[in-house]
């Protein structure tokens, strides 16, 4: 698994985009750009990198094409797209059904594309000695149940939680997932986004966080430092699988993958059209693999077709 191409993923979610945010301004108030519309993507933080480099190579290829990329997380993401303030809602999580009661009841119809596949990563500084948890443990410990690591294995130092807010698609399919729909402990350092929690983490020997899998990794391709991937099984008799492997994500033995998603109001047109299609062409899901992300496969692709149409 590839890096990602810049060190923007370790800044936070809005400074990350600006480097779309503003060649998109000054596309559209050139002269030959002053009438064209922006296309306006808003939502997740796991995506909005990945989103910005999709966004940038298809700009170098349509030169007449603005696109700008905000974060803010799912939540934030899929209110724009009911309010229509935005043309594309990236989310890491699927809509709630509340979510979709008031887009149907402002006549919003969403058309959901998966755009790549995310082993959820849970991450420990690299100096402890624990190397695998259960799922059952690491619900505890995000749960506050399991206050102290030699609970399960490790140095007798108290569990330093790390998470997102609650208006992250993240913070959501970790709670459902992980935590089973109950709460989490109200210990939990909630974090602006990825980024944020890696650089926690790395600076504290008790901290144990998540993030998405494309965030793991420097400029270089190198795992980032001070950080250590966790394996996960689904159980005492169960292997252990990392986020790291490919097959066993696709497979999901690594049980906590997911789709990453965007969504539109309706049947996409026109540019916003033509953005996803580059993201699900070969081109756009090689770029989806060398920043750190997976393909999508054949069931969610053709999913995908059947919502283009």
């Amino acid at each position: 698994m590839k890096a990602l191409r810049t060190k923007a993923k370790l800044i936070s979610g809005l400074v990350t985009i600006s480097t779309v945010f503003v060649l998109a301004l000054v596309m559209l108030t050139s002269p030959a750009g002053a009438q064209r519309k922006m296309i306006q993507i808003k939502g997740s933080d796991t995506l909005v990198n990945l989103v910005q480099i999709l966004a940038e190579e298809y700009m170098a290829k349509k030169p007449g094409v603005a696109i700008a990329v905000l974060g803010g997380g799912s939540g934030t993401g899929i209110t724009a797209l009911i309010n229509g303030t935005c043309d594309i809602a990236n989310h890491s999580r699927e809509w709630k059904p509340k979510e979709l009661d008031l887009a149907y009841e402002r006549g919003v119809k969403p058309r959901i594309f998966a755009i790549a596949v995310d082993g959820l990563s849970v991450i420990v500084n690299d100096k402890n000695p624990v190397n695998s948890l259960t799922m059952a443990q690491l619900g505890s410990l995000f749960r506050g149940e399991i206050k102290n690591w030699k609970q399960v294995g490790g140095p007798d130092l108290r569990v330093s939680l790390y998470g997102r807010q609650s208006n992250s698609g993240t913070y959501v399919f970790f709670q459902e997932h992980v935590l089973g729909n109950k709460n989490y402990s109200p210990d939990v350092k909630e974090m602006n986004g990825n980024a944020q929690i890696i650089e926690s983490v790395t600076q504290d020997v008790a901290g144990i966080g998540y993030v998405g899998v494309g965030y793991l990794f420097d400029e270089s391709g190198q795992l980032r430092k001070g950080i250590k991937v966790l394996k996960i099984k689904k159980d005492e008799g169960s292997p252990e699988y990392s986020p790291l492997d490919k097959e066993a994500v696709y497979s999901a033995r690594y049980p906590i993958s997911r789709p990453l998603y965007q969504s539109t109001n309706g049947k996409p047109s026109g540019n916003v059209a033509d953005f996803i299609r580059f993201i699900l062409s070969p081109e756009g899901q090689a770029i989806v693999e060398k920043e750190g992300f997976f393909k999508i496969g054949k069931e969610l692709m053709a999913e995908n077709e059947k919502n283009l149409r």
